[in-house]
């Protein structure tokens, strides 16, 4: 503690020197002017004869549009104005500049910004950003926030460089932007969405199960309400919304009359439909890009680049578990355990392999069941007493699952284990969370509510306003990935333009979507999820 203590202190005494050395040289080059009404950083650039780009890295704390008497930093020289008071701006009319001094000094200050990302993550504050959408993002506090930056105590300011967090010592440099909601004056969109309302069978529910006690009816019913809600909340932002919704009926019997009785690329997205095959007919046939709301072990194949896919691949929450553990790895005891399956091997093999590539990870274990199950003195053999013993379950096996989670639970008090998995299926769903949070269960996911958050207070109580019941799980899908996706197209730009802006968060559902210019979209935005001892969640990243 003390190292780092000392390391934090040293770096901020650096940086203090460090900035007072540039201001010290600025002071014979550079001049303190005062912004008058009505001026925007353009205006004054150009009455310097500079570009706006190198006023504003001058001046990274200043946005666009400064409010009237901000005090800003510029190069020497007169403006060309008439108007110029004596207490707007101290000048030197008889000192020629020299034209590489705004090279140099933003040079200065460019080191410095280099500088503090190498030792933090550093953002930009922008219109609209709140407290509660940077502390969410982050996955910080505010306390935290002013501690590393004390003029946050007075609020956000657009224009801010502020620091976010430290990094780590062998945290890798990432670089993660949000995605800045924006509306485009008297902006008008046209959504097609289809989806199976009156459906009585598929591939894999059997059709006495469907509508008395149908799982696929009460799933497509609750995303079409939180879909409503999503563009309820949009047109009372300004945005014009035509919804147009189909119905697909059963698998395969109504896609080609929709597509013959329709133009469907009169839309400027189509919402649906539920199955992939379904799905890949209507990209094949329409220059409109084409929301795929659910997860589909087919997906995978997807090639269109209309089709853009807003459930991550279960390849991407391997790789996301594997990040977090290098990431937070520092010594201990790591442990793999599959089922000795040929796809769980596989999959064990890659992950060993990517674990032992870390630095401080020497040495991965791998368990595998004998006749069909992990015997509690196998668990004690390899785990060490008084360390840090992580446990990677690879599994979805309900039997193994549950045997190795009551294994666990009972080793001696000496021995700490930490259970993870990529893969909280329904093996993990039977299990009491009692015994989940007994193992301080961590584990990936591609949801995280946030129940005290106003955002989703206010969802609930709109959603329960008008259907007299709270939201499931699907209705926030709708909700969310309706949301996000006509909100981005609401700023005028092409969809896949706006992937490339950053990420967005929504009630439970993080989009990061790839930035393939070519091929399918695919959502990468998950969370790593960790069970308290009383049975709370905590979102670790």
């Amino acid at each position: 503690m003390g190292i780092k203590y000392m390391k934090h202190v040293k770096f901020f005494v650096f940086l203090c020197i460090l900035t007072f050395t540039v201001s010290c040289g600025q002071q014979k080059k550079y001049v303190n002017y005062k912004v008058k009404e009505g001026e925007t950083m353009k205006i004054i650039a150009k009455s310097l004869d500079m570009k706006t780009k190198d006023l504003l890295r001058l001046n990274p704390d200043v946005g666009r549009k400064p409010e009237a008497n901000t005090i800003i930093v510029i190069p020497n020289k007169k403006i060309a104005t008439d108007n110029t008071k004596k207490d707007d701006v101290v000048i030197d009319e008889t000192k020629k500049v020299d034209p590489t001094i705004v090279d140099e000094v933003i040079t200065d200050k460019e080191s410095i910004l280099e500088e503090l990302k190498n030792n933090f993550v550093v953002y930009e504050v922008k219109k609209g950003d709140t407290f509660y959408s940077l502390t969410r993002f982050y996955n910080v506090t505010q306390e935290e926030m002013i501690v590393l930056n004390p003029e946050l105590s007075e609020g956000l300011k657009v224009g801010q460089i502020i620091r976010i967090k430290e990094i780590e010592e062998g945290e890798e440099k990432t670089e993660v932007h949000i995605y800045e909601d924006v509306i485009d004056a008297e902006v008008s969109l046209k959504v097609a969405l289809l989806l199976p309302f009156k459906t009585n069978e598929n591939d894999t529910i059997k059709s006495k199960d469907l509508f008395i006690n149908s799982r696929l009816a009460n799933i497509v019913t609750d995303f079409y309400l939180g879909t409503e809600i999503a563009i309820d909340s949009l047109r009372k932002q300004g945005i014009q919304i035509d919804l147009n919704v189909f119905d697909t009926e059963k698998k395969g019997t109504k896609i080609k009359s929709i597509l013959e009785e329709n133009n469907l690329n009169d839309n400027d997205v189509i919402i649906g439909p539920l199955y992939s095959e379904e799905a890949e007919v209507i990209a094949s046939s329409v220059n409109t890009p084409v929301v795929f709301p659910h997860y589909s072990k087919k997906q995978s194949k997807f090639s269109s680049s209309k089709l853009i896919k807003t459930s991550p691949e279960k390849s991407v929450f391997r790789e996301e578990l594997t990040t977090f553990i290098k990431e937070s790895y520092t010594e201990g005891n790591l442990i793999l355990v599959g089922d000795g399956k040929t796809t769980s091997n596989i999959s064990n093999n890659v992950m060993k392999a990517s674990l032992e590539s870390h630095d401080s990870i020497n040495v991965v274990n791998v368990l595998k069941p004998k006749d069909g199950y992990i015997a509690k003195d196998r668990f004690l053999e390899i785990l060490k007493p008084n360390e840090n013993n992580w446990v990677v379950l690879t599994s979805n096996d309900d039997v193994l699952v549950a045997d190795a989670i009551n294994s666990l639970i009972s080793l001696p008090d000496s021995t700490n284990v930490t259970v993870f998995t990529y893969n909280k299926g329904r093996a993990f769903n039977k299990i009491a969370n009692l015994k989940l949070a007994k193992v301080n269960l961590t584990y990936v996911s591609d949801e995280y509510v946030d129940e005290s958050s106003a955002s989703t207070e206010l969802f609930n109580k709109q959603y329960f306003r008008k259907n007299n019941a709270l939201p499931s799980y699907y209705a926030t899908k709708g909700f969310d990935i309706t949301y996000d996706i006509l909100i981005r197209l609401a700023s005028g730009k092409d969809l896949k333009s706006t992937f490339k802006e950053g990420a967005s968060y929504r009630i439970e559902s993080k989009f990061d979507y790839n930035n393939k210019l070519f091929g399918t979209s695919e959502n990468k935005g998950l969370f790593i999820v960790k069970y308290n001892q009383d049975l709370s969640l905590t979102r670790l990243k």
